[in-house]
């Protein structure tokens, strides 16, 4: 659709409004329409000035999702160059301290401490037996519709569902853990944006795989009796979620990121 430019809508539809409300010969009798036409004229001018002003030779319906996704491939790519400059300096730090460790005492005796709790503080790869879970959307229709009385949302992991998993390992004795191989500490928090997990700052799209090391008896058992759990499984069954539950040798890597704690403070 065109638009005229506003000086000309607003001419028009002022002239046809004053022609329909100009005093009437004697005897002509003024019906409804000659009042409600110019009245409606005058409106849809309104309208449509309004619209193109506001259009400014654009679309008003223009598709932004390309736009969307260049500025989320954009933040992907400075997260990945910050990551890197923070491994090197990480890298760089890691150096200096084993070099004076060699001279002085008092370093050398907190490089050895800091060593001593890497492991359990998640800095250290490890491997052994345990579980791997697996949790997928169900598969979309060829023709993109959707099953009677079902939503978008009923279709896909939520974050809740991911969540369960972890705390229902964490529950069953896991020592240690990763979600799309990426370590998991006590201070990772899981996130979902639309249908992706957000993890440390990356994006990750489904199948979303959970790897814990512990007793896969004791992991199972613990699966079994999370509520959470138990309903991701009863709505795997009723609209075609993925859910599978895989027992094996289960490497998890150490923890890359940054070890610095943020916490909340009170401002002042």
């Amino acid at each position: 659709m065109e638009y005229t430019s506003g000086a000309a809508s607003w001419r028009k539809a002022f002239l046809r409004a004053g022609a329909g409300l100009l005093p009437r010969r004697r005897g002509q009798r003024r019906t409804v329409w000659s009042v409600g036409v110019p009245l409606i004229a005058l409106a849809a001018g309104l309208l449509f000035t309004t619209t193109a002003t506001t259009a400014s030779g654009t679309s008003l319906r223009e598709d932004r999702s390309p736009q969307l996704a260049q500025v989320i491939e954009e933040r992907r790519r400075d997260v990945a160059n910050s990551e890197a400059q923070a491994a090197a300096l990480r890298a760089d730090v890691e150096r200096q301290t084993e070099s004076l460790a060699g001279s002085d005492a008092p370093i050398a005796a907190q490089r050895d401490r800091a060593a001593g709790s890497r492991q359990a503080a998640g800095f250290t790869a490890l491997a052994g037996p345990g579980l791997t879970v697996e949790l997928n959307d169900a598969p979309t229709r060829p023709d993109g519709t959707l099953p009677k009385g079902v939503s978008n949302d009923d279709l896909v992991v939520h974050q809740q569902d991911v969540q369960a998993v972890v705390n229902a390992l964490w529950a069953g004795g896991a020592e240690a853990m990763s979600i799309m191989d990426v370590r998991v500490l006590s201070t990772s928090a899981v996130r979902c944006v639309g249908n992706t997990l957000l993890l440390h700052g990356r994006v990750y799209s489904p199948p979303f795989r959970i790897k814990a090391i512990g007793d896969p008896a004791q992991l199972r058992r613990a699966l079994a009796n999370s509520e959470g759990v138990r309903l991701f499984k009863d709505y795997a069954e009723h609209y075609h979620l993925g859910y599978q539950e895989k027992e094996s040798q289960v490497s998890v890597p150490a923890f890359d990121g940054s070890s610095t704690l943020r916490s909340a403070v009170v401002p002042r």
